[in-house]
């Protein structure tokens, strides 16, 4: 650990402190770690997550060279309200929530429902965000991306008779492989003891997935606005978000790099985390 003064840098996402800001009638809770000044990497998380639902392997690698912020959606975790009812307020609340915290110019990113939220962001304030990166997500009014729904609750069922956590179904291949990648993942999820995050509740689940069906359904957004370096990963059997959506945000973001991973699902950057860290720690620094 290097020091500015007498202050430690924290680069471990499991002993990064938790704070809080409130902006527009709204409390906001954050974690930050990693070296401050620069630019930062705003973290957006995805469906159903708190700020306890980020890959420290993921994080700890990034938060090594830049100010890492991972926040909790309105209504979710331990900030106040609650969720919007749609993605494109989501975007609203996150840029409340940024401009709060004072940065005019931030690298993003996101995965999953995150990604989406990051896309409305972008659109709407293409002057904030420098680098993005795109995971496991699909453009608004992307093929089937409101299915999301239907395989959502049949994986809850079958995590609830099963006695898994809901994300080895929704992320992970159920091949030995997928299944080991899965365990890994979760376990991780667990490395920090202190000061952990309530669970979202579950109207704010429903309200955040009816939020995601409607982004499915909507018209198109104009993508040709994303002008800034974007890069893209997914797994090439995303049956949450399905992996047909990544080409399409490729193809319809100008200069972006897509990376599909082999033989993984919704969850591939986790499971492919020793090859897919170095890439985004790469990409953000350029």
């Amino acid at each position: 650990m290097s020091s500015t003064g007498n202050e430690p840098v924290i680069t471990s996402y499991a002993q990064a402190p938790a704070k809080t800001i409130s902006t527009r009638g709204v409390t906001y809770a954050y974690r930050e770690l990693g070296p401050k000044g620069g630019i930062p990497v705003v973290f957006f998380v995805h469906l159903a997550a708190t700020l306890d639902n980020w890959d420290p392997r993921i994080i700890d690698p990034i938060a090594e060279h830049r100010h890492v912020i991972t926040f909790d959606q309105r209504g979710v975790g331990a900030s106040s309200g609650s969720v919007p009812g749609t993605l494109e307020e989501a975007a609203d609340d996150a840029y409340a929530f940024i401009t709060a915290l004072g940065y005019e110019l931030i690298d993003v990113f996101s995965f999953s429902m995150g990604g989406m939220i990051a896309q409305d962001l972008v659109v709407k304030h293409p002057d904030l965000v420098r680098r993005l990166v795109l995971t496991g997500t699909g453009p608004r009014g992307g093929k089937d991306m409101d299915k999301v729904v239907g395989t959502t609750y049949w994986d809850i069922l079958r995590a609830t008779l099963t006695r898994s956590d809901l994300k080895e179904f929704l992320f992970f291949n159920r091949d030995a492989e997928g299944k080991r990648a899965a365990k890994a993942f979760v376990k991780r999820l667990s490395e920090r003891t202190v000061d952990r995050d309530k669970a979202i509740g579950t109207k704010a689940f429903q309200t955040q997935l009816k939020a995601i069906q409607c982004f499915g359904r909507s018209a198109p957004s104009d993508l040709s606005k994303i002008t800034q370096p974007t890069l893209i990963a997914n797994g090439d059997n995303d049956r949450m978000v399905p992996s047909v959506l990544s080409n399409d945000l490729h193809r319809r973001i100008a200069g972006s790099e897509l990376i599909i991973y082999p033989n993984s699902g919704h969850g591939s950057i986790f499971q492919y985390w020793e090859r897919f860290a170095p890439v985004a720690v790469q990409f953000l620094a350029e």
